[in-house]
């Protein structure tokens, strides 16, 4: 049997490793990624294997031609564009005859591909993928399986709340030749996204998965490369000897000096040629490649260093990368998770920073501290955005040079000349961060309207009505005041899709940003008539007859906020009586702790019940959240309150749609549907309920937690809208909320959440789908198990926390707690199990 290796990677989550070399030449411990995967093949008698290359080609066929490829028929199949991974074995179809084995050229793995080509001849599939069980599934493509290994379904880098199981499509296949019949010729295509979903759907009995032991990891950041160096020289991963044991755990090549004195403590690899002078130090896990030199006194402690490269005296290396052909002088101090790209030179006594990352050709000059990296920024995180957008400690994680680099890198993935709004709450941290955004903007040639600091829904609503691209808020967060939450949001206002979060990673982790020439810097301007613009609009789409006929007479609760800006004079226009409270703007109560709004609400609950006023309204910080107290001067609970709002809303509009996410009481359905209208459910995420909100069919969307959208005015979370609509509501039927609260169906919905190590929540999510047995399941966001038409219980991770989310509806709220109680400890117990 033939195997295709598919080496077309660039490898650009591992530059500055990569700026020079393709991905699979990348030199782990004695031989680049690629040669570990060739001698896997041959350890199986693979004996022709076809390489499909593509980016630096000529590289990877120059170096694998001849003595690196002993006992192996090497042919090449090159791409003159990437074709992707089933793409590029279309293109090679001329080189392969029956059946083949496929293989990813960035893994490393020890699995044993002649029992994975076995089991495929025994079921006759048409195609069997290597599974493996990662602690880590969210970054890969999770498979599901039955009990005879037929897959029954898969996920490409699914969201947690899509998480099913802990084994995950290891990139290895054994593959029958008529597939390539369903591979379009001469297009990019790819196995994960493309084929196996037909294959699945044409031939449902014949895709099979086969769980291979074995070590396995895929190397696509400089963390993970550094895993599995150090898993090589734990001898975690058989990949055959790595040379001579000179010591216990010391594996040497031809020609190695070692200095009497010097001291090394395994795990070691040293290539050849390699020198080590008097009294210099290695302690392991630890590889120096092929003629490299470690001077006298030189301490190099878990660090990688590539061929020809030079280690000063007394230079001190810890948890470093050193490339191909580089200087670290005397006295240099290199520490860990820095980076040094090729031909470097470090100067004497320089100090490299923690996780600085240095591009090839650059020069150190001697005595610089270098704290960001040369030329193209600062360490990575490994993702941006989570639920409230991109989060950080002010002046830690979110820094003026950040934002500048985080403002380039948004400018990079939007057209250039084109419009940003950038808006912010009052907070001076917000203020700053701002600033250093706007100033990362206009670099990639993108133009910002400032609007300065308005409402979050006022912001959203001017970019969906002028010619902006995207908008930007900085807040301040409204959970604690050493947080910081940037939101992004498309042109229409709604916030991004994973997808363009993606796009925005990428490109700030590679740091590869556009750079506009002088004259196609953005320009900064500030963004005429936003307040004017959207409180037009906002009456026009309230009935002011409605107003006429009700003289209100509320409460509201500002939170001291930019909401006081907008607000206040639509209240007095619409003829609407208001006490107000909080209503000036102070920056240093923006950020409160949750005692202190509850303390807040009570004390709105007081003015309302005890003046007898016909409704209060406590917005948040942002003016996109809203709590209501009714006219007996009662708090309404988060779902309480929506499902009031929906059956005003479904009474003049019958037949419509309303959006709630799988967390909110199955109450909503009766409501809804006496009113002869359908719910739409979604994940429990901001983003998802806004997209719903377009459905030309949709009345009203809410997350039950006090955000409401009416997409008549816009499809985004609007509570100073919401509390003008709900006002409107009312007085259509001349009611008050406590009257509708009497008529709205009582529920017990009851939630926790449970603590779950990151690395366990896809073997959790796995056991589970196994041991919940219920008369329904649905896993549109974790595993929501139904009982009977009012019981259920919904498990879903947190996309930001190492926890579980546990919610649950029942009869009574007794029996609410139990099943919460029941699955809370069934998670922990499937969390301890080894």
């Amino acid at each position: 049997m033939k195997a295709i290796v598919l080496a077309g990677g660039e490898g650009t989550r591992l530059r500055p490793l990569t700026v020079g070399r393709p991905k699979p030449l990348v030199p782990l411990v004695n031989r680049p990624i690629l040669g570990h995967i060739l001698a896997l093949l041959q350890r199986h008698r693979f004996e022709d294997v076809v390489i499909a290359i593509s980016y630096r080609a000529s590289m990877i066929q120059n170096y694998f031609r001849g003595e690196h490829s002993p006992g192996l028929r090497i042919h090449f199949s090159v791409e003159d564009r990437p074709l992707g991974t089933a793409g590029a074995v279309r293109y090679a179809r001329s080189l392969l005859d029956g059946p083949f084995l496929v293989i990813s050229g960035d893994i490393l793995t020890d699995m044993d591909l002649s029992a994975l080509v076995e089991f495929h001849r025994q079921k006759r599939a048409l195609v069997t993928m290597a599974l493996y069980r990662s602690p880590t599934p969210l970054e890969y493509g999770i498979v599901v399986t039955d009990q005879e290994g037929r897959v029954r379904r898969f996920l490409e880098k699914p969201s947690w709340g899509e998480v099913m199981s802990d084994t995950i499509n290891a990139g290895i296949y054994v593959v029958e030749p008529d597939v390539l019949d369903l591979i379009p010729a001469d297009a990019p295509s790819d196995w994960s996204q493309d084929i196996f979903p037909v294959l699945l759907d044409k031939y449902p009995d014949r895709v099979y998965g086969y769980a291979s032991p074995g070590y396995w990891t895929d190397i696509g950041t400089i963390p993970e490369y550094v895993r599995a160096v150090d898993d090589i020289l734990m001898q975690r991963i058989d990949v055959g000897p790595l040379g001579t044991e000179w010591a216990p755990n010391v594996w040497v090549g031809e020609d190695v000096e070692i200095a009497p004195d010097a001291r090394i403590e395994g795990p070691v690899y040293l290539g050849h040629g390699v020198k080590v002078r008097d009294a210099a130090v290695i302690i392991g896990p630890t590889v120096i490649r092929d003629y490299s030199f470690v001077d006298s006194r030189a301490r190099v402690v878990h660090s990688i260093i590539w061929r020809n490269s030079y280690i000063g005296e007394s230079a001190e290396l810890t948890g470093a990368i050193v490339g191909r052909r580089c200087a670290i002088k005397t006295n240099a101090v290199i520490f860990e998770s820095a980076v040094i790209g090729d031909e470097t030179t470090v100067g004497e006594g320089a100090i490299i920073h923690l996780g600085v990352k240095i591009w090839p050709n650059k020069e150190v000059e001697p005595g610089a501290i270098v704290r960001s990296s040369i030329v193209l920024g600062t360490r990575a995180r490994r993702r941006l955005f989570g639920r409230f957008g991109i989060t950080g400690v002010v002046n830690v994680d979110l820094t003026p040079e950040f934002c500048a680099r985080l403002g380039a890198a948004i400018g990079a993935t939007l057209p250039q000349g084109s419009h940003v709004i950038m808006n912010r709450d009052p907070h001076r941290s917000s203020r700053m961060l701002k600033r250093a955004l706007i100033a990362g903007l206009p670099s990639a040639g993108v133009n910002v309207w400032d609007v300065h600091s308005v409402p979050i829904p006022v912001a959203r609503y001017y970019t969906r009505v002028t010619p902006a691209v995207a908008g930007l808020h900085v807040r301040l967060s409204p959970f604690n005041a050493r947080i910081v939450d940037i939101r992004v949001f498309g042109g229409d206002g709604i916030d991004l899709g994973r997808e363009d979060e993606q796009r925005i990673e990428r490109i700030f982790f590679r740091e590869d940003y556009r750079r506009a020439y002088v004259d196609d810097i953005g320009v900064i301007s500030d963004a005429p008539n936003v307040l004017e613009r959207y409180q037009e609009d906002f009456l026009q789409h309230i009935d002011r007859s409605v107003f006429e006929q009700a003289s209100f007479s509320i409460v509201v609760d500002y939170s001291h906020s930019t909401t006081v800006d907008v607000l206040p004079s639509i209240f007095s226009a619409l003829g609407v009586d208001v006490i107000p409270l909080n209503a000036h703007i102070d920056e240093n109560r923006i950020s409160l702790h949750e005692d202190l709004q509850e303390l807040h609400q009570q004390h709105l609950a007081t003015i309302v019940r005890a003046l007898h006023k016909d409704l209060g309204i406590q917005l948040d910080v942002g003016g996109e959240k809203i709590v209501l107290v009714d006219d007996r001067g009662e708090i309404l609970p988060p779902q309480v309150a929506a499902l009031a709002v929906i059956d005003l809303v479904m009474r003049y509009q019958t037949g419509k749609a309303i959006v709630v996410p799988l967390t909110m009481t199955s109450k909503v359905e009766k409501v809804v549907g006496f009113h002869g209208g359908y719910v739409i459910r979604t994940r429990y995420d901001l983003h998802d309920i806004m997209q719903k909100a377009t459905d030309p069919d949709v009345i009203l969307a809410t997350d039950g937690r006090g955000h409401f959208i009416f997409p008549q005015f816009q499809p985004v979370v609007d509570g100073l809208f919401a509390s003008v609509k709900v006002l409107e509501l009312m007085g259509r039927y001349t009611t008050h909320l406590s009257v509708v609260l009497s008529q709205v169906p009582p529920f017990h919905v009851y939630n926790a959440r449970v603590g779950c190590p990151w690395e366990k929540r896809g073997k959790v999510m796995r056991l589970l789908g196994e041991r919940i047995t219920a008369s329904r399941v649905e896993t549109l966001d974790g595993i929501k198990a139904w009982f009977d038409d009012e019981t259920w219980v919904l498990i879903r991770p947190d996309p930001d926390h190492p926890l579980f989310h546990i919610d649950a509806e029942a009869r009574t709220a007794a029996e609410a707690q139990a099943l919460v109680r029941e699955h809370l400890h069934l998670v922990e117990m499937l969390s301890e199990e080894e």
